[in-house]
């Protein structure tokens, strides 16, 4: 399993590439170098989330969202069938929570993802777990679980839950306790 999380902070100037490259440690013996295999899986890791032309840049001096993208790829870089993310549109401008998460569910592999954000869980979500107090309330898809009586009981607000009739995707609009 590889894991993203919501925040990553790093005390040194590591380049895009060294990071992506400390995603092959857990294939490699102590003090073993990186191999031209590492490399090149570096680099498909990199164009999978369209970062390759970054490979150079130094990590700190990019956006939350071109971060987010490394720090997947470094996971990428595990060769792992399964991710785990935390968050991982946390502090993201719209656009790049929709990169990170189309990027991430054309990945083809098993992804169990904590999101807050009800909308991209619709979105993205195949099957979604609800829980309150440490405890699962619901399980099911998006169209199962998320309705405007499951709402109310979790999260305490009113909403209103559309279908898009073009995408079958529901949408969440949330009313303000006035």
């Amino acid at each position: 399993m590889a894991v993203v999380s919501q925040h990553n902070y790093y005390d040194f100037d590591f380049s895009v590439k060294e990071i992506v490259l400390m995603g092959r440690s857990p294939h490699k013996k102590m003090m073993e170098r990186d191999s031209e295999n590492d490399y090149k899986i570096m680099y498909e890791s990199l164009d999978k989330v369209n970062m390759l032309d970054f490979k150079d840049r130094i990590f700190s001096t990019l956006s939350g969202g071109e971060q987010q993208r490394i720090i997947l790829a470094r996971a990428l870089a595990q060769k792992t069938s399964c991710l785990i993310l935390d968050e991982p549109t946390n502090h993201l401008d719209i656009k790049y929570q929709l990169q990170l998460m189309d990027i991430v569910k054309n990945l083809n592999i098993e992804v169990i993802a904590a999101i807050h954000d009800l909308n991209i869980a619709a979105m993205y979500c195949d099957k979604i777990y609800v829980l309150k107090n440490g405890e699962i309330v619901k399980y099911g898809t998006p169209k199962e679980v998320l309705t405007k009586k499951l709402i109310k009981k979790v999260y305490e607000v009113d909403a209103i839950v559309n279908e898009d009739s073009e995408t079958g995707l529901i949408n969440i609009l949330f009313k303000r306790n006035l």
